[in-house]
């Protein structure tokens, strides 16, 4: 199904998506209970991979020369995203306000599944490039994914009756800071031990993936009022080892690649999987005013990060459309709002998985169909 999506020039991950809702419980019921069972531990796993993909291969020195636009781009859309989401969702589709922002933490990031592989062909290509626009949106990408996950991670924890302290908002910048540093000390402490004792690229790859698990598990299990982002630590290790050993670093990002592929399939048939079609129908026409309306804010988002820079406005519309498609981190944690049991669990996936399949081929021509036109080579 991803390569028939493929032939006919849609992101492949739409064919898997709609495998997942053919041959899931809702429709033609073929999947096995127990892979259904331990679809969030694979869909969890899938998400360290692209993230440790996405740290192979990003320059932080690049990011310092864009500077300003590049910090703004990892925090400002999707910010603008949620509030759009916090204001519309409670009229539109009945939820309560901290419902809303779970819903809004949900969507509001870009997804690097079609944005990264993108970009990484106009730097080949040479389009953008002197600008700093693929860098800047890849850049933007990777950590935008990040930093929603942390605001999704904090608004689950309100849901389920942690007191939404002072403390609690307060740990979002000291879980990410502190995510950066432990990433980067772990990539510099894997770069010495990777000089010194000499393995396979695979056993490499298995040492980083084991280290990567102990981190969330360490987050998982920790009870203290101050903690780390293992999601972003995971990025960062990537990150680390590009920086201290740069050939190693493009080697693994292959064999991660490899690995990718197989991931991909898991996670965006196993999402397909737990739709509900019948639920689909409901709130179809709502959720996709809401989708657009929370897309507007996300790309009045981007113009205000690009204010002040020297793109023209055919580059900064550019930056707008490559910045709207979603699909990976809605299918990694789309999910689990249902999977505790919340109330709000089927609408929060049904909504996902309809701004998957809206914006995530939409998003794909819009960026291979302009970016020849927008940009300069």
């Amino acid at each position: 199904m991803g390569h028939i999506c493929q032939r006919i020039k849609l992101p492949s991950l739409i064919g898997m998506l709609f495998t997942g809702i053919i041959l899931g419980p809702y429709v033609l019921n073929l999947l096995d209970s127990s892979i259904l069972g331990i679809s969030a531990e694979l869909r969890k796993i899938a998400l360290i991979i692209i993230l440790t993909r996405a740290g192979l291969g990003l320059d932080l020195s690049e990011l310092k020369k864009i500077g300003r636009p590049a910090v703004l781009m990892c925090f400002v859309p999707a910010s603008f995203e949620l509030i759009g989401m916090i204001l519309f969702a409670p009229k539109l589709m009945g939820l309560t306000v901290t419902e809303a922002a779970v819903m809004g933490a949900v969507l509001a990031a870009v997804s690097p599944a079609v944005v990264v592989p993108r970009m990484v062909k106009l730097m080949d290509e040479g389009y953008g490039v002197r600008e700093g626009i693929p860098q800047l949106i890849l850049a933007g990408a990777s950590v935008d994914d990040v930093y929603v996950i942390v605001l999704f991670s904090t608004f689950i924890g309100i849901m389920q009756g942690e007191s939404a302290s002072v403390l609690s908002f307060i740990n979002i910048p000291i879980s990410i800071i502190l995510g950066i540093l432990i990433g980067l000390m772990t990539g510099y402490l894997l770069t010495y031990f990777f000089k010194k004792i000499h393995i396979r690229d695979t056993s490499k790859i298995l040492v980083i993936l084991s280290i990567s698990f102990l981190l969330v598990v360490i987050e998982d299990r920790l009870n203290t009022p101050i903690s780390f982002s293992a999601l972003i630590a995971i990025m960062f290790i990537g990150i680390g080892l590009k920086k201290h050993s740069e050939t190693v670093a493009k080697r693994l990002s292959v064999k991660y690649g490899k690995l990718w592929v197989a991931a991909e399939v898991f996670l965006f048939v196993l999402v397909g999987a737990t739709v509900n079609i019948s639920y689909l129908g409901k709130v179809g026409f709502k959720a996709l005013i809401l989708i657009v309306i929370a897309l507007m804010f996300r790309m009045l988002g981007v113009f205000i990060s690009l204010l002040g820079t020297r793109l023209k406005n055919k580059e900064r519309l550019f930056a707008m459309m490559a910045y709207t498609p979603k699909a990976t981190v809605q299918a990694a944690i789309g999910g689990i709002p249902l999977s505790l049991g919340l109330s709000c669990g089927d609408t929060v996936l049904t909504v996902a998985v309809l701004a998957i399949v809206l914006t995530a081929p939409i998003g794909a021509f819009a960026i291979d169909l302009s970016y020849k036109k927008l940009l300069n080579k």
